[in-house]
């Protein structure tokens, strides 16, 4: 096993080696670690867990003009590469393509005790202190504003309306971070998400006050 997860950190690391900062390999070695702590209690399959935690970010479909097989199938070639049977070639695909916040608003169908675990581990990754480090990241990637007093957050009701937002950094809060804790799958998850989640309220707090020169 341990053979091809060194293999699988290899591959990551060298495809992401220019990521962005908030999708490069130290966001996925968090997530790969994360799930690996969640999955000590609930018990999902350890390769499928390893390998869609390490996977699940190999061509994110925001920087790749929003292809979402993309990432799949260069997981699918690898996984076949280092001869990875079909069955959990094809659970680690499902994983990928249905595990992102944005799939929220889809009716899918798929899921996975294994999935379960991933999801949580990649959305505690979007919240607390690094969360809210990433938040900021990505928003000086698109340029976009801190805040805008103006410009008020909206309750996203589609995948299209969430994916082509471009309002400033501080919405994304309220539009996803701030949701998360409440769509934890696992109780470890669960546990871990309240602790960000009331670190994100204080932050929040502290940034309005500053902004109003308090």
């Amino acid at each position: 096993m341990q053979d091809v997860i060194s293999s699988t950190i290899d591959f990551v690391k060298k495809t992401l080696e220019n990521a962005e900062a908030g999708h490069d390999w130290f966001h996925i070695e968090r997530v790969y670690k994360t799930a690996l702590t969640i999955n000590e209690t609930e018990n999902g399959h350890p390769l499928v867990v390893a390998f869609a935690a390490l996977l699940h970010d190999i061509a994110d479909p925001k920087f790749n003009n929003g292809d979402e097989e993309l990432g799949p199938n260069i997981a699918e070639k690898f996984l076949s590469s280092i001869s990875v049977d079909a069955e959990t070639i094809t659970h680690v695909k499902l994983i990928i393509k249905n595990m992102s916040f944005k799939n929220s608003f889809d009716e899918s169908g798929f899921s996975s005790r294994e999935m379960q675990i991933v999801q949580d581990a990649d959305r505690l990754d979007a919240i607390g202190a690094i969360g809210i480090a990433r938040a900021f990241t990505y928003g000086g990637f698109k340029n976009r504003v801190l805040y805008d007093p103006e410009i008020k957050p909206e309750q996203h009701q589609s995948k299209d309306s969430y994916k082509n937002t471009t309002a400033p950094t501080i919405n994304h809060f309220y539009e996803k971070l701030l949701l998360l804790k409440d769509m934890m799958n696992t109780e470890a998850g669960k546990k871990i998400a309240l602790e960000r989640h009331n670190f994100m309220l204080t932050y929040l707090e502290q940034f309005y006050k500053e902004w109003d020169g308090s």
